[in-house]
């Protein structure tokens, strides 16, 4: 029987690759809001928070840091208040403390002429890098402890040489030799100090740099048309210092994202032109497995999100190589796409035909696309007379899904009309049912579908757009895949953006 080998991917990932920011619009009580929050990127680190209200009469907003499960999560701390910016009075901003590694919420707390509401959102919360000190800032340290080294050793050597004596008296050649000799005493046993305290953070550094963010390990591969893949903890080996979230993570603690333990992306490499959106059962403890469609000769990149109990959210890489699968056919929620290669396009792409005579558009506007700014990502279906379909479906609970991937791989972002949170956390953060529906389909509904339950409802003509929370967190070209579900079909767009500083 043939088998092909996929080899994990060398490539940082998170809960979503290279794309750390967290978007959600949901509702807090009667305000509709978009925040977003920019985690640290060490830990303990200041998570960042920008909130903007399209509902207006907000008083105030205050935001507080907890933990998304545990005892943490029933003794808030005291809120801070965001301050509203005097350019915008529906934009607020602020900052907050993340004191340790693991699955967090910000809860933001409105008030205004229509009452009050919470809105919770998840944060997952990671070491994803080490700091260096600046050489300028380094240098100017050092020159200071010669500086205070000297000083000290000069004081002893003056105290025993003439702490004794009277003002104005010469110190005696019995007192210098004894100075000279507390000096260098004094000199070695500072010297001894610097070198210790070296030491010690040197040791304290290593081991901060062991609690940097390490994904899953995944072990691959594909028998037949049978793909397998074994996830194993990546850093249950290293011995931790600060805390043991990451080193204590399970591969067999997973919860179901709209009714899946792991969403699946294969992704043609490196023309992106062919897409599968998979959802592999799991068959053991950290094994994955699934049944592979046909796929042609090539190379392929795959990224699987999974979410743990506690609310964090990861995302494994592999690469695959295959001279092609002689696979099945797509089964459930598994769902297949085309488009142009990336090399063939232009930079920026606004409707894709969809070969049976319907086109997606993306009403993007004008405006160029800018890193680091926060935006909604709008699409909806039309046919050849550019008329709106009758016929729309929700696609796992949802308008639509979103992918957003830098053509070097770089970026992997799996987005709802929510936002990038997983909806687990979501559920998790807002519990009782008050998870929020965010994007185009609770504002057409006339607000918030909070405690809705979505897995059966169809959507009418008047609500066949789709809107993604979301912000590109890095410069450069980008593919985004779109899709949304008509007439019992899922339909697959995909879109080339440009995107600058």
């Amino acid at each position: 029987m043939r088998r092909t080998l996929l080899f994990l991917a060398a490539l940082p990932a998170f809960a979503h690759v290279g794309s750390p920011d967290v978007f959600l619009e949901g509702a807090a009580g009667p305000y509709q809001l978009f925040v977003t929050v920019r985690p640290p990127t060490v830990i303990p680190g200041v998570a960042d928070i920008e909130i903007r209200s399209s509902t207006p009469g907000i008083s105030r907003i205050r935001i507080t840091p907890m933990p998304l499960t545990g005892e943490g999560s029933k003794y808030p701390p005291k809120p801070d208040e965001a301050r509203r910016t005097k350019e915008d009075a529906q934009f607020f901003s602020g900052s907050l403390w993340i004191m340790a590694t693991g699955s967090w919420q910000v809860r933001v707390e409105a008030e205004g002429s229509a009452g009050r509401g919470v809105l919770s959102v998840p944060v997952p919360a990671v070491a994803t890098r080490t700091t260096t000190m600046d050489l300028t800032l380094g240098g100017t340290l050092f020159v200071l402890m010669m500086v205070l080294v000297a000083g000290i050793v000069s004081i002893i050597g003056a105290g025993v040489r003439e702490a004794q004596l009277e003002p104005g008296a010469a110190p005696p050649a019995g007192n210098r030799r004894r100075a000279r000799i507390a000096m260098a005493g004094s000199a070695v046993f500072v010297a001894a100090l610097i070198y210790l305290g070296n030491s010690w953070w040197t040791a304290e550094a290593k081991a901060y740099s062991n609690n940097v963010y390490r994904p899953l390990n995944a072990t691959v591969g594909v028998d037949g048309n049978r793909l397998t893949l074994r996830l194993a903890n990546s850093t249950g080996s290293v011995r931790r210092r600060f805390d043991d979230f990451l080193a204590d993570r399970k591969v067999d603690d997973f919860i179901p994202d709209h009714g899946h333990l792991m969403h699946l992306y294969v992704l043609r490499w490196p023309e992106m032109d062919r897409v599968w959106h998979l959802h592999p059962d799991m068959a053991g403890s950290g094994l994955f497995e699934q049944n592979l469609p046909a796929m042609p000769a090539g190379d392929y990149r795959l990224y699987g999100d999974v979410v743990h109990s506690s609310g964090f959210p990861e995302t494994v890489v592999a690469e695959l190589k295959t001279a092609g699968i002689v696979g099945a056919p797509l089964e459930g929620d598994d769902a297949a796409g085309a488009g142009p290669p990336v090399s063939e396009g232009p930079a920026d792409t606004t409707a894709a035909n969809l070969g049976d005579g319907w086109k997606m558009i993306w009403d993007r506007g004008n405006a160029p696309l800018k890193a680091g700014a926060a935006m909604l990502f709008r699409f909806h279906l039309e046919d050849a007379q550019g008329r709106r379909p009758s016929d729309m479906e929700l696609y796992m609970g949802m308008p639509g899904h979103a992918a957003f991937v830098r053509t070097d791989g770089a970026v992997f972002a799996h987005v709802h009309p929510s936002g990038s949170v997983a909806m687990p956390a979501l559920a998790l953060a807002n519990p009782g049912g008050s998870a929020p529906a965010g994007g185009s389909m609770a504002n057409a509904a006339g607000g918030s579908m909070a405690g809705m339950d979505m897995a059966h409802m169809t959507m009418s003509g008047a609500i066949s757009e789709v809107a993604f929370p979301y912000g590109f967190p890095q410069p450069g070209e980008y593919r985004i895949i779109i899709q949304m579900k008509r007439g019992g079909t899922v339909e697959t767009g995909m879109f080339n953006a440009l995107v600058s500083r």
